[in-house]
């Protein structure tokens, strides 16, 4: 039987449509093809791409110069070469299109992947993420920073090489000014809730620490999953080395076991986050992509999930392989 299921504090709704249920292997996919014969972000290309803003080097961070290119480097973060936002026209920002978009590229290896990260590389990844988001707070009418990954081409990634991109906005968008709105309104911290409830919950995934990980009830699409800092923290600028550390690794575990369940899925995930003091609760959601936005949901704004979240923590939670879940 099917269920209409309401987010957890927001007027928004899924439905769990089990009846029509499908196993991960329903739901997998084929690694694509990697070509790094002309990938502009692979190492040894640096002079393909505008010079980098910040470059992750040996414990460093350094910057490109029109003189000398780094090279040899662990992170790289660059302009977007087609921005959605650039910062000209700063004087009138909401008309202007005024912002940033920034490309970090994780890697200079180009078959690599985030399952392939060791903790320590995942560890300089969120930091590259922290230090980033922080420098875009600090410019001018900034509000927020959009964070973000998209892998495989079915979620919108123009290129392979691994890499995530950052756009920050002179405006909060109405998503999250909607999220803003019932917190103060309730005044007290609903993720707080949620981590309570989800922690001892049938959906749960992986905890350690810092963190824990859960497909929500809520969910939109199969095998969601969502990362939470089990205590209050607004932002990745709030958090120490150790949380950091253990984000890395919370969310290589889960990639590794989506990757296991599901083959080889492109996903997205997407940070939400705003300033420092805010009573915001940071939260990460990892969306497969596992279906696909047809009329219905474009219409209502309500998603049809095949796979129950509970199904889905069950079999990412799971040791057996994708080929022996067929």
């Amino acid at each position: 039987m099917s269920e209409i299921r309401k987010h957890y504090f927001l007027e928004d709704y899924c439905i769990v449509a089990a009846a029509r249920g499908k196993r991960p292997s329903d739901f997998s996919s084929s690694p694509e093809v990697q070509n790094a014969t002309s990938c502009v972000f692979c190492a040894g290309r640096e002079d393909q791409t505008p010079p980098a803003l910040a470059v992750y080097k040996d414990g460093k961070i350094l910057q490109d110069n029109k003189d000398e290119l780094i090279r040899d480097w662990q992170i790289r973060c660059i302009p977007n070469l087609y921005p959605a936002l650039s910062p000209e026209g700063a004087d009138n920002p909401c008309q202007s299109g005024y912002g940033f978009h920034e490309v970090i590229i994780e890697t200079p290896q180009h078959e690599k992947k985030l399952t392939n990260f060791s903790d320590e590389e995942m560890y300089l990844l969120m930091k590259a993420y922290r230090d980033r988001v922080i420098h875009y707070w600090k410019q001018p009418q900034i509000r927020y920073v959009s964070l973000f990954k998209n892998w495989g081409k079915q979620a919108g990634a123009s290129l392979e090489h691994t890499h995530s991109q950052l756009i920050a906005l002179p405006l909060i968008p109405p998503s999250i000014k909607r999220e803003t709105d019932v917190i103060q309104a309730k005044g007290e911290c609903p993720y707080c809730e949620i981590v309570r409830r989800e922690s001892a919950s049938e959906r749960s995934i992986y905890e350690n620490k810092f963190f824990i990980a859960f497909a929500p009830y809520c969910s939109k699409v199969p095998f969601e999953v969502w990362f939470l800092p089990k205590t209050h923290v607004s932002n990745l600028g709030a958090m120490s080395t150790e949380m950091l550390f253990s984000l890395g690794v919370a969310m290589s575990y889960v990639l590794s076991r989506l990757e296991t369940v599901l083959g080889s899925p492109a996903y997205n995930y997407m940070f939400f986050q705003l300033m420092k003091d805010d009573p915001y609760h940071l939260n990460i959601r990892l969306q497969p992509v596992t279906s696909k936005m047809a009329g219905f949901e474009k219409n209502t704004d309500i998603f049809i999930n095949t796979m129950p979240p509970e199904k889905a923590a069950e079999y990412l939670n799971n040791e057996m392989s994708e080929q022996e879940i067929h």
